[in-house]
């Protein structure tokens, strides 16, 4: 069972999408996505398989959330730095979490 230390040690930060292309090497549909954390994170690029859900224009301006401690992940020829976090919908596509109120983006999930 998790705690809520394991909890604490996830840092979960608002983001704004500021770029979403095309990811024609992904396995499965995907984007590649830059976004903004403001502050000390900065930029941070993602891959996330939104395509489904969204298009790159949908994406651009959005606030989501993502895991921003994580180890970069190498994905295909790019690297992800951050996890987009989403849940499925019906179908099994992944649905953003976004704050539903225009939030200062680099803060934390608490």
């Amino acid at each position: 069972m998790a705690t809520f230390d394991d909890f604490q040690k996830l840092d979960i930060r608002v983001g704004k999408i500021i770029d979403a292309e095309d990811f024609p090497e992904a396995r499965t549909p995907s984007y590649k996505l830059k976004i903004d954390f403001g502050g000390e994170t900065g930029i941070e690029k993602s891959c996330a398989q939104l395509v489904k859900n969204y298009t790159k224009e949908d994406l651009k301006g959005k606030l989501v959330l993502c895991v921003v401690n994580f180890p970069p992940r190498q994905i295909g020829p790019t690297v992800s730095e951050v996890l987009t976090l989403g849940v499925p919908d019906r179908d099994g596509e992944c649905v953003l979490i976004e704050p539903e109120r225009d939030v200062p983006i680099g803060g934390r999930l608490y």
